[in-house]
């Protein structure tokens, strides 16, 4: 690893911990349990660090981003270029979020070269999907923060405006006045255009609409209006009165949600800028994006401008104009942040999991949504559907499985209850259900999962209780085996990962996890979270074989589907195993990007070689991709190559087409 990650060599580390472990060994009978606990640290750190240790569960190094680079890793998307594009925005800091500071760090993790990238707008809990070309799309993100109720001290809400006139919109300027069913005064937050009338088929006529967030001149309780009361405009006449008016349902001191934000953007990976597209036809956050076949992008779910959650309005992004369009067709309410999958035929699953807002039964049923026609096949048989809130779900590899599984997950809300849950759906049945598989070891929720190379997933990190509360992070990670359906054991993650945590596979075939942000930084819950911006990198047991690792020497750099192309390597125990890796664009547990592709593998051998190892002196190697775009859309994809050890290759990045 690169001396530019700053961390001590692990052989200095582990021989100074064995000598004061030793030393603290001895001490330990004097000097009672804190002795004795410095001692079991030291003591484990040393045997995790053995040859045979490392070969059979990995092993962690913890790292840091350079002085000045620490960003909060809320979003984070591995780039073709093998840079690391980490996302904080306004990084749930409310001082930085009034005061404009908003960051993205664009890291090598090879070289260990930061760069900050200027970020012209809150992108803090948007979304995110490549497009064809590699660039990565942001949409979404942060308008207001929220509010907690003890912190209301005006009444507010939404005032849903009406425009009764037929000749022209009507617009009010920000701190417009309204006048309450009580006689009360409110004003307006922002501008606000509300549409003229228009006749419908019938010949009747519709009236304008437009929402205003106002709030309560004065602070008392006669201030908040229930029930659909009617406002007016302040000083207008009694006829104006009545072609314009607002009604609102909830003025209240309650709580107030965080607001979205409309914003789009494409990271453009060869000049490491964002670029303005068109803005979202609904202001999103929590949104998810997922790329569709043909190149377009859907955006589902979010909350709105005013802090509602979005009630099935989704829009797609149409790359070859750069602009949203609202999908009235694809009516569907979901959850903030589902986690959803692109599908051979083109169809999206719905796994079930999320993360934030929604109610406990409203959109929470899994199924394959079929955007030809808008209709969703429900998938049955999951078990503690009550606790899909920061689950976990991810393709098995490869994709052409066609496997889903879901891990853990808690109650809606920040309730402590978990689930240990593990199971999969195979959605090339006819009707597909949820199977149980092989358990969690206790409660999870918050695990990350990326998938490997040798078709294992790592599933690592997590807390058993909302947020870390407690001190609940879990230092335990797994490799899942795919074929076999398989719990290993892993070495565990030194540093704690909760919400706001973010994990990927790297070009090298190492994972590298970033983030956290704990409620609290004591099991009391006294003293108030401190947001992670240490690195952890993961090199799995294929790594730590002892023997060379497969080398391509020679691939193209673009491949279509459907198609056979020639690549070349070296190897010592042969090529066994082809795959094509997509990147990475994970936020939240969500990350509608990554898949494993498997990719047919022809061997040319001299003429009586009957070993299957002809590649010790160079491979010659014959790949077919599967000519279904659902299986791997377009895109940059990392071709690596295992051989018969298990043992990858590091990545040659082909785009397909």
């Amino acid at each position: 690893m690169s001396t530019a990650l700053r961390q001590p060599t692990r052989r200095r580390r582990t021989r100074n911990h064995a000598l004061v472990g030793l030393a603290l060994l001895v001490m330990g009978v004097a000097n009672g349990p804190v002795v004795t606990r410095a001692a079991e640290t030291a003591y484990t750190d040393y045997r995790h660090s053995r040859p045979a240790y490392m070969k059979a569960y990995g092993k962690w190094d913890t790292a840091e981003l350079p002085e000045g680079f620490r960003a909060r890793a809320i979003h984070s998307a591995l780039l073709y270029t093998g840079d690391v594009l980490l996302v904080a925005g306004s990084g749930n800091n409310q001082q930085s979020f009034d005061s404009g500071t908003f960051e993205t760090v664009l890291w090598n993790p090879v070289t260990g070269a930061a760069k900050h990238i200027d970020t012209p707008e809150d992108l803090f809990c948007g979304g995110h999907a490549y497009l064809p070309n590699g660039n990565l799309l942001v949409a979404g993100g942060t308008k207001k923060y929220e509010v907690l109720a003890d912190k209301v001290e005006e009444a507010a809400g939404v005032l849903t405006l009406k425009n009764e006139s037929e000749t022209e919109d009507v617009t009010l300027p920000k701190g417009t006045e309204f006048t309450g069913p009580t006689g009360l005064s409110y004003r307006s937050t922002e501008k606000v255009v509300v549409p003229a009338a228009h006749k419908m088929a019938d010949y009747s006529l519709m009236a304008g609409a437009a929402d205003v967030w106002i709030q309560a001149e004065g602070k008392g309780d006669e201030y908040v209006s229930t029930g659909g009361k009617r406002f007016t405009v302040t000083g207008a006449s009694a006829e104006e009165s009545t072609t314009l008016y607002g009604t609102a349902d909830s003025v209240t001191h309650k709580k107030q949600d965080y607001r979205g934000l409309d914003a789009s953007y494409i990271f453009d990976v060869k000049k490491e800028k964002y670029v303005k597209t068109g803005r979202l036809t609904m202001a999103r956050w929590y949104p998810t994006l997922i790329s569709t076949n043909g190149g377009n992008i859907l955006a589902v779910s979010g909350l709105d401008e005013h802090g509602r959650i979005i009630d099935g309005n989704n829009e797609m992004y149409e790359r070859s104009r750069r602009e949203w369009y609202d999908k009235e067709d694809l009516h569907r309410f979901f959850p903030t942040y589902p986690q959803l999958f692109r599908l051979r035929d083109g169809r999206l699953f719905y796994s079930g999991a999320n993360t934030g807002y929604g109610s406990t039964s409203k959109g929470r049923q899994p199924g394959i949504w079929d955007l030809e026609d808008n209709s969703f096949q429900k998938v049955t048989g999951l078990r503690d559907p009550e606790m899909n809130e920061t689950a976990t779900s991810f393709l098995l590899p490869p994709v052409q499985s066609q496997k889903v599984a879901m891990v853990g997950g808690g109650e809606v809300g920040d309730g402590s209850k978990a689930t240990n849950r593990f199971d999969v759906a195979d959605l090339t049945k006819m009707q597909p259900t949820y199977k149980p598989g092989v358990d969690l070891p206790g409660q999870a929720r918050y695990v990350s999962a990326v998938t490997l190379p040798d078709d294992t997933v790592l599933l690592t990190g997590g807390s058993s209780d909302y947020r870390g509360r407690g001190q609940s992070d879990l230092h335990s990670s797994r490799l899942y085996h795919a074929e076999s359906g398989r719990l290993a054991h892993a070495a565990p993650n030194e540093v704690g990962r909760d919400y706001h945590s973010t994990a990927l596979l790297l070009p090298d075939g190492r994972v590298m996890t970033m983030g956290s942000d704990p409620l609290y930084s004591d099991k009391e819950g006294k003293m108030p979270g401190r947001f992670e911006t240490r690195i952890e990198i993961y090199t799995p047991p294929y790594l730590h074989t002892g023997t060379r690792r497969p080398q391509i020497t020679e691939a193209p750099k673009a491949v279509q589907r459907g198609t056979t192309f020639h690549v070349e390597a070296t190897s010592r125990h042969g090529i066994v195993k082809a795959r094509l890796m997509r990147p990475s664009a994970v936020t939240h547990q969500t990350d509608t990007e990554q898949r494993s592709v498997a990719v047919d593998i022809t061997s040319h051998c001299p003429a009586g070689d009957t070993t299957g190892d002809c590649c010790k002196g160079g491979c010659d190697l014959d790949l077919s991709l599967d000519k279904r775009e659902g299986i791997a859309p377009s895109g940059a994809y990392m071709l690596m190559l295992d051989d018969k050890l298990g043992v990858p290759s590091k990545a040659a990045w082909i785009w397909v087409e």
